[in-house]
């Protein structure tokens, strides 16, 4: 079973500054053999590392890593969207290299929702739909669903993978409707693939429960079908969410209710496809 979206990190290597304010457990280092060990418990047996800070060094780090460790079979690597020259550069080195599936940015936590579409980062996005690199996208707030439904009509060649299934408003019901109605929107666009990680309630003290994760996997596998979705951890972000071993125990279970070929899916095949993973 592939985990989809693994972060690890050595601020040595990096700066991670958006660390100095998060929860204490998740400031210091959180290294590859611990989040292998600590998702190996729930059955994943390889994994997809996922940049988690904005510079070239961590790039260079999760390809090091990736190199190093045949559990790691690919990275999703930061790259600076707003200088698309950079961009092209470093693309005919990085799409030499066989870890480098994807690319990410912290589009998130950006004060702009609409940083995205500036015209260099779409200059930068058409250099990724060229090459055949697909776009890692966090969507945190209706405004950022928006305006991947924008990025994915305008860019049809651009294989986009919506983290964290656009978050979830989990203990908001008021709230679910709007985000379902976004989602199915997101899901109609071919090009767009979504990854069933990073599930959490709102105020992020417990894990979410089997019954809010069942209605949420149930409206994805209904706008996306098991083919356009897959697996993720999440590691170390659901340490301060409850646990990792209670958010992955009901993923994992919910997955393993699933019919054989759904749950393949879901585990091993689209992560595969769409990252061109080594089977």
């Amino acid at each position: 079973m592939i985990d989809t979206h693994l972060h690890v990190w050595a601020r040595a290597r990096s700066p991670y500054r958006w660390l100095d304010d998060a929860p204490e457990p998740l400031r210091g280092d959180h290294l590859l053999e611990q989040g292998l060990a600590a998702v190996a418990a729930h059955g994943f047996d390889r994994a997809v590392l996922v940049q988690a800070d904005e510079t070239l060094d961590e790039t260079t780090y999760l390809l090091e890593l990736a190199a190093a460790d045949p559990r790691v079979v690919g990275a999703v690597c930061y790259l600076p969207l707003e200088a698309p020259t950079i961009v092209e550069h470093e693309l005919r080195r990085l799409t030499a290299d066989p870890w480098f599936v994807g690319v990410r940015n912290l589009t998130h936590d950006r004060p702009d929702p609409d940083w995205i579409l500036g015209e260099d980062q779409r200059r930068s996005l058409t250099h990724l739909e060229a090459a055949g690199v697909p776009l890692d996208y966090i969507a945190v707030s209706p405004e950022h669903l928006r305006n991947l439904c924008s990025l994915a009509r305008r860019h049809p060649g651009l294989t986009i993978v919506l983290d964290h299934l656009g978050t979830p408003p989990v203990g908001r019901p008021a709230d679910h409707g709007r985000w379902a109605d976004q989602l199915a929107e997101a899901a109609s666009l071919p090009n767009v693939i979504a990854k069933i990680s990073g599930i959490y309630p709102a105020d992020r003290d417990a894990s979410v429960t089997p019954e809010q994760f069942d209605t949420i996997l149930t409206t994805a596998l209904a706008v996306f079908g098991s083919d356009r979705l897959m697996l993720g951890s999440d590691w170390p972000m659901g340490t301060v969410a409850g646990g990792t071993d209670a958010a992955l125990n009901v993923l994992v279970s919910a997955v393993d209710a699933l019919g054989p070929e759904q749950a393949d899916a879901l585990r091993q095949q689209t992560a595969t496809r769409v990252y061109g993973l080594t089977p």
